[in-house]
């Protein structure tokens, strides 16, 4: 019965003490510092060693501005406990609240002066410091600490936070980069913080530094390690390589940084560096790496969107582009496994070699390849069917499309036959069919068709009941096929007919964008921008004007080298055609081109 009696005593002055605690905290919350101080004084007293307590006494205290008493306590526990220095940062804080600056430093400096060689009080003084933003005297104390331990690494890293929060980037990165001595598992963290932190000027104070540091200490390989990081950030590749590969060797790897690096480059569309990352795998490591057969293909559309996107080459980089595709498929035989392949192959050949027969040939044999992915073969069929279409195989083209929109009905790539089956029979003069569908693809899930299918229904809307023939609308659409099909000429003169035949007609601006967009397939590319020029000068309320403009503004960025001539295009969109599709894409290359960090 005793024992009972005890036990209930207990859990009933634990339910007490609990219940003063919390209301202690509500009053501190609440702004009630008197009664606050009076609950957390009680709870000191009854807890003697709980430090929280004492601190929250002396901050009610301190907010009733009843400075004599916090001193009165302060000296009292310092001389109860003289090892707990870091009252000493609270009573200089008592000072400093009474304006008393030089009372406040003598006990900062005794704070410092009095520190033990030990780590706990190093880091609470420290902390003390830093939570009355002293980054100063938080660092002295690191610092300090430091030497007493004897280890200039220990407090390396709070260092780094400190010189962080002060704006010192060049110590910043020195302490960060100390920390990362014996601690590998730091890099990530480290990777974090820099990218958050660094400008250029930043990332060139960290490469300087790890440069003295491989130096000094070649042993370490997170330094190199960190050095490649720095060099993909500022888009430096081919630098990144050179670490990446040495390291490679180095530790006798497979070639997998070599490769994960080469892929970060390819999506960067920096080719040449990509290239000669996966030639690395190839030639060093050879048929036994992994990576092998992966960095050959990827190597082979690297050199394939070098060609598409930057449009400077020569035909013998095109012929020996093909030879390498060829290379790679006798080697590796032609199978479900580089059915991918084979249908770039055919994609070089139809629209940089013209060779239609063999680009057909070739997707003929990937679309009846045994096991094939079917989304893989429905790419190759749609890929057949705009061959067929360039060749005027009118009924096959139409056949395969109908053929991927009834296998892929409710899938994207359903979406993109049908939008195709309905652009051709728009290529026909089939206007109120198409049209129809278009107005259907309007809903689709993917926002690129859905947007060409609207500009297409209102296009042909607005052209539709103009004249009673609608042969003004029919030769506009021959002249789409014409370009389709890469037949340039046939297409000017079909677009030039339709100007004379219709001289006053709404479809002025369109020609103008149709004969752009020829003469940019043909990479003539200051032609193309004299007739983007024209619609942005005369008619810049048509339909067809913010595409021009953002056009336009892309052939300078790009093609005509004048970077301050595409900003000013690029802002004129988003003001004046503010409510354009291109207005959020053209404000963010503005602020790009401007040199704001996006």
């Amino acid at each position: 019965m005793r024992l009972l009696l005890t036990m209930f005593g207990i859990l009933l002055a634990t339910s007490v003490f609990a219940q003063e605690a919390q209301l202690a905290q509500q009053y501190f919350k609440d702004g009630e510092y008197e009664k606050a101080a009076r609950l957390y004084e009680k709870l000191y007293d009854d807890n003697p060693g709980n430090d929280f307590y004492f601190n929250r006494h002396v901050q009610s205290l301190l907010q009733l501005e009843r400075y004599s008493e916090c001193e009165e306590i302060l000296k009292k526990e310092l001389k109860r406990n003289p090892q707990k220095v870091h009252l000493y940062v609270t009573y200089g804080n008592i000072f400093e609240q009474q304006y008393k600056d030089d009372e406040a430093e003598e006990q900062y400096d005794k704070a410092i002066k009095k520190l033990p060689a030990d780590r706990y009080t190093v880091i609470k003084i420290a902390q003390a410091f830093t939570g009355l933003t002293k980054y100063d005297y938080a660092i002295q104390a690191y610092e300090r600490g430091a030497e007493l331990l004897d280890d200039s690494q220990s407090f390396s890293y709070n260092l780094g936070e400190l010189y962080r929060r002060k704006g010192d980037i060049d110590l910043m990165i020195k302490n960060y980069l100390s920390s990362l001595s014996g601690n590998s598992a730091r890099l990530n963290s480290l990777q974090t913080l820099f990218q958050r932190y660094l400008d250029e000027d930043g990332y060139m104070e960290l490469q300087s530094q790890l440069y003295e540091r491989i130096q000094e200490d070649q042993e370490n390989l997170d330094y190199p390690e960190m050095l490649a990081w720095v060099f993909i950030q500022r888009k430096d590749y081919r630098n990144a390589f050179r670490q990446v590969k040495a390291l490679d060797k180095r530790l006798n790897e497979n070639g997998s940084r070599v490769f994960q690096l080469a892929t970060v480059a390819e999506s960067d569309q920096d080719f040449d560096a990509a290239i000669v990352g996966y030639e690395y795998i190839v030639d060093e490591k050879g048929p036994t790496s992994s990576f092998y057969v992966d960095a050959k293909r990827r190597m082979l559309a690297c050199k394939r969107d070098k060609i598409t996107d930057g449009f400077d080459y020569q035909q013998e980089d095109l012929m020996e582009l093909d030879s390498e595709y060829v290379s790679f498929l006798n080697e590796f035989g032609r199978s479900r496994a580089t059915a991918r392949l084979m249908l770039e192959h055919a994609e070089l050949q139809a629209f940089h070699l013209n060779d239609l027969g063999k680009a057909i040939d070739l997707l003929n044999q990937v679309v009846e390849l045994r096991g094939i992915q079917p989304t893989l073969q429905a790419q190759a069929k749609l890929r057949l069917a705009d061959f067929y279409l360039m060749t005027d195989e009118i009924w096959e083209s139409t056949l395969l499309y109908s053929q991927v929109d009834k296998a892929f009905e409710e899938d994207i790539l359903g979406h993109e036959a049908r939008f195709r089956n309905a652009k051709l029979s728009y290529y026909n003069g089939d206007f109120e069919w198409a049209q129809a569908q278009f107005e259907v693809l309007k809903a689709s899930t993917s926002k690129l068709i859905a947007n060409d299918a609207l500009d297409l229904s209102i296009f042909i809307m607005d052209n539709l009941g103009l004249d009673t023939t609608a042969e003004s609308l029919t030769l506009y659409a021959q002249a789409d096929l014409l370009t389709f099909q890469n037949r340039f000429e046939d297409a000017f003169k079909k677009l030039d007919t339709l100007m004379t035949k219709f001289p006053d007609h709404s479809l002025q601006d369109d020609v103008l964008y149709a004969k752009a967009q020829i003469h940019m397939k043909k990479r003539e590319y200051e032609t193309a921008a004299t007739y983007y020029q024209r619609i942005v000068d005369n008619y810049n309320e048509e339909i067809r004007a913010d595409n021009a403009l953002f056009a336009l503004a892309e052939l300078y960025e790009n093609q005509l080298g004048d970077p301050e001539k595409a900003k000013s295009l690029y802002e004129l969109i988003f003001i004046d055609y503010s409510g354009s599709t291109f207005a959020v894409e053209a404000r963010k290359r503005f602020r790009r081109l401007r040199g704001d960090n996006i």
